[in-house]
């Protein structure tokens, strides 16, 4: 059931954010703009973009104020691929950003 919970919870808050459009709802403690300035960093590599770039500054600055727990509670969603993101890209952007992730992540 927990497992049912949580699919439940990340689809509903995927379709808050989707339908908010520009409205700053943020996630984990990212705003929409944090989540933007990463998403070069984190994208699923293309032939035109086989590499992705290195996590801007505001990248990283967005990503200090996050809750890196609550991030890494993504790295198994199905969310993840579908917005056009690099699961092992995104859980590796802590520490291209000197950041500790938590042990568990």
């Amino acid at each position: 059931m927990g497992r049912n919970f949580k699919s439940v919870f990340v689809l509903v808050v995927a379709m808050a954010v989707l339908l908010e459009g520009s409205r700053v709802l943020g996630l984990c403690n990212m705003s929409d703009e944090g989540l933007a300035s990463c998403k070069p960093a984190v994208a699923t590599a293309t032939p035109e973009k086989p590499n992705p770039e290195k996590p801007t500054p505001e990248c990283c600055e967005a990503l200090k104020g996050a809750d890196l727990k609550c991030l890494c509670g993504y790295k198994n969603s199905f969310l993840l691929p579908s917005l056009g993101i690099d699961p092992a890209l995104a859980m590796a952007l802590p520490a291209k950003c000197n950041l500790t992730p938590p042990a568990d992540c």
